[in-house]
């Protein structure tokens, strides 16, 4: 049921959003892609998600498990409270990114949250945020000429 859920939310997000890159305002001169070429291509990339869910629905009601097998039971409260932290962290990264710049706020977002999630391997955490938040930055502003928040590091 929850993938189906998932599936519906999934769609709604991206008409919605395929509606809003529509509003985004073309310019007769410059860029022949425009500005709408990213969102379009981050809108397909949703739709293509959301056929592979559709397709592991369907293809998980082929393989349906043996009747002696036991369903999983309602989300317990630990799990409401991992989503509850992680969308707090997110917004608390939201406050801090203009401030601290996006590769430190990234970087501390990063860390936090694969520490959490892959607990006891400090090193591969903290080397795997901290290369890509500075990767994706050199990406997005060298390569790209994407304007992100410089911060406090002199960038």
């Amino acid at each position: 049921m929850a993938d189906r859920v998932i599936f519906v939310c999934i769609l709604i997000l991206v008409g919605v959003y395929f509606w809003a890159t529509e509003k985004l305002p073309s310019l007769e001169i410059g860029d022949p892609l425009g500005p709408k070429a990213f969102p379009r291509l981050l809108g397909i990339l949703l739709l293509v998600t959301a056929g592979i869910l559709l397709f592991e629905m369907i293809k998980g009601r082929k393989a349906a498990p043996p009747s002696d097998v036991p369903s999983r039971g309602p989300v317990d409260r630990v799990s409401y409270l991992i989503v509850g932290g992680v969308t707090v962290w997110t917004f608390l990264y939201f406050l801090v990114f203009e401030r601290l710049g996006y590769v430190i706020a990234t970087s501390i977002f990063l860390v936090a949250l694969t520490c959490f999630l892959n607990r006891g391997k400090w090193t591969m955490n903290v080397v795997t945020s901290i290369g890509f938040a500075v990767g994706s930055y050199v990406m997005f502003v060298k390569v790209l000429g994407v304007n992100l928040a410089p911060g406090i590091l002199p960038l």
